[in-house]
Parts: C-alpha cells; sequence; structure tokens
C-alpha cells in the first residue's frame, strides 16, 4: 500500500497531478486545496498518498497534509460519498471547516459543494459527528499549511483562468466559474494574488448567488 509519494512534478492540473519518482510517473488526483500548494513543475515535491483499490483500477489520491488525508479516509466512511465527491469537499473546506460544519450541523454549508446534495450533507453530519475528534487539526495543521504554501503563485491572468479551470472541475458552468472568478478579481483590485485566495473568493461569490 502506497503511504506517500516524493518526486519530481511533471504535469499539473487543478484535479491531477504526475509525480516522477525511480523513472516512473505516477498518476494521482488531489483537491483544491493541495492543488494551490504545489510548487512549480519540476520541483521535488511530497504527498500524503491514499490508495484505492476497486476490482477493475488502482488509483492514487493525494494531499499536502495528513489532516486533509484523515479527513477524506472519514469522509470514504459516509454511505454514498465516493473518492471523487470526497475530493470535491475537500476542495472547497478544509479539515478544520469540515470538522467545524459536522459539530455545528452545517448542513447547508456541506449542500454547498458541487454534487452533495442535501441528503448526502445530512448523511455527512450524522455519520461523523462521533467520529471528527480523530482528526488531528490544530497549530501543527496550521503551521504545515502555511510553510507549505507555494510561492509567488498570484500573477495575472493565468491565474485566473486556473480559477476558473478549478472550479468547473468542481461542477459549476463554466459561465458562472467565470463570472464568480471574475467578481472576485474586481473585489480585491486585480488578478495579483494567490491562486488559493482567488479561488476562495470565487466560492463565496458562488455561495452567495445560490
Amino acid at each position: 500500500m502506497i503511504a506517500s509519494l516524493s518526486g519530481r512534478l511533471k504535469q499539473r492540473d487543478s484535479g491531477r497531478v504526475v509525480i516522477e519518482t525511480g523513472g516512473v510517473g505516477y498518476e494521482v488526483f488531489i483537491p483544491l486545496a493541495t492543488y494551490y500548494r504545489l510548487p512549480g513543475l519540476g520541483a521535488a515535491v511530497s504527498l500524503e498518498i491514499r490508495q484505492v483499490v476497486r476490482e477493475d483500477s488502482l488509483t492514487l489520491y493525494g494531499f499536502f497534509t495528513p489532516a486533509e488525508k484523515q479527513a477524506f479516509d472519514l469522509l470514504m466512511q459516509v454511505q454514498h460519498v465516493g473518492p471523487k465527491l470526497g475530493l470535491a469537499i475537500l476542495s472547497v473546506l478544509s479539515p478544520d471547516e469540515l470538522v467545524s460544519a459536522i459539530a455545528r450541523e452545517d448542513v447547508e454549508r456541506l449542500d454547498a459543494v458541487p454534487g452533495v446534495g442535501a441528503k448526502v450533507a445530512e448523511r455527512v453530519v450524522r455519520e461523523l459527528r462521533d467520529k471528527i475528534a480523530e482528526l488531528k487539526l490544530g497549530a501543527a495543521e496550521r503551521l504545515a499549511q502555511r510553510d507549505g504554501a507555494a510561492d509567488g503563485v498570484g500573477g495575472g491572468a493565468a491565474e485566473l483562468d486556473d480559477a476558473v479551470s478549478a472550479l468547473v472541475n468542481l461542477g459549476y458552468k463554466p459561465v458562472h466559474a467565470r463570472r464568480a472568478v471574475d467578481a472576485a478579481a474586481a473585489r480585491g483590485g486585480g488578478a495579483k494574488r494567490e491562486l488559493e485566495v482567488i479561488i476562495r473568493e470565487s466560492l463565496a461569490v458562488l455561495a452567495g448567488e445560490r
């Protein structure tokens, strides 16, 4: 079972990366939270890995922090939550935010994630409220997030296009994604900000339109 993977970042998209190590390129599917912390192409990268084996496939899911991996594992215990939906939830909510939503029984916060729906959101709250203590959060998690943040991600139109692509991969229609990203950029005085900030502000715009 592959538990972690370190190597050179050969490809990066909003939902997947290819990490090359030992002459082999490993395809790893990731949430947005991991995507916007990645270094540039060709740089060294290390991810926590959850390997999911099916009858006809072996798929790797990667996370920047152990807490994200633990959150993914917990979500996989919920009926009707598969890997794709788990990644979608962790693309919108950090582990801390997920724990907070479950603890407060904030079904609407979870329902706001594309593809979740009210019934699944209710299941997540009901089935995980007694298990969220398993997530080891707090200062160590926040420190890991800060120290691992990618340097100089913000830069201009390319970041806006990346943000639109990321939102489309989450399930939003391209026209809605572009409108939200443009609105977020306008609110912040332009595109020269970190991709993480642009995406989070765009998600806030989309949530306000619901």
